[in-house]
């Protein structure tokens, strides 16, 4: 399948920006089973300062703010091509081997709540199934609902409190799978909707690696593994390691507020 893809985000300050930097995760990774036909990023208001890729192999743009900005634009086009591997991403790859995927970082650390959650999945004999049993459980559990958590919401709050995003049923997973002893990470991407066109977020999930098996996606917001409809972008510990913008800004003046509108399409 390919898929074509427009995500352009764009920030506002009520007060000109004297120094900001950024880093943007926001170029698919090319890699069995999804090929990059072509990707271009586009800046308004900053430029490109360096290119890199970080110990995950996501390609990192560093980017400087204009100063005196009062708006940003960043705007990705390009198309995809994917095959369906049923959720399959493979063997692992890259810098980091893979006991450093069985980290604790502060947005994943597991807590009582994680705990309880094990002790009600139980046990079995087949991994994959206790997975994907784990993930049906954590959106029982915690119901998809907008505007109750952020960025820098923990597994444990977002489980305490019931109810998060695709950022946060990630999370729970990734700190779930860990307390069972696999490697987990998170992924930051885009998923083609089947119902609509136009999005206004990009999606994650999480993936877990078994032996026999290797890495494998789990979508818990939607309740199965990632097929050819979703596009690999970032790959981290958590949300901080694979979030597609992330930076800071000093204004010229005391006070400075920022707001952000971001507008996403993917469709085949």
């Amino acid at each position: 399948m390919r898929l074509r893809i427009s995500h352009s985000t764009v920030y506002r300050y009520n007060s000109p920006v004297a120094y900001g930097l950024q880093e943007l995760r926001l170029v698919p990774k090319s890699r069995a089973g999804q090929t990059i036909v072509d990707w271009s990023i586009k800046l308004e208001g900053a430029a490109k300062e360096a290119e890199f890729e970080d110990q995950h192999n996501n390609v990192v743009w560093l980017t400087n703010l204009e100063p005196g900005a009062q708006e940003i634009s960043i705007i990705c086009e390009g198309e995809v091509e994917n095959t369906n591997n049923t959720g399959i991403v493979g063997k692992h790859s890259g810098h980091a081997p893979l006991w450093y995927f069985q980290r604790n970082t502060a947005l994943t650390k597991a807590g009582e709540g994680i705990a309880a959650l094990i002790e009600e999945l139980g046990t079995g004999d087949d991994v994959l199934a206790r997975l994907h049993k784990l993930s049906n459980l954590i959106l029982t559990t915690v119901s998809y609902e907008t505007g109750t958590t952020g960025a820098t919401t923990t597994a444990e709050a977002a489980l305490a409190n019931e109810k998060g995003v695709c950022q946060d049923h990630a999370q729970i997973m990734i700190a779930s799978a860990r307390e069972l002893g696999h490697p987990a990470r998170y992924v930051s991407g885009y998923l083609m909707m089947t119902d609509r066109v136009d999005q206004d977020a990009t999606h994650a999930w999480a993936e877990v690696h078994l032996d026999d098996i290797g890495w494998v996606g789990f979508d818990v917001s939607n309740g199965y593994s990632p097929d050819e409809r979703y596009v690999r972008v970032a790959t981290g510990l958590d949300y901080r390691d694979a979030a597609p913008i992330s930076g800071l800004r000093i204004d010229n003046s005391a006070g400075g507020n920022e707001t952000m509108q971001v507008s996403i399409q993917v469709q085949q």
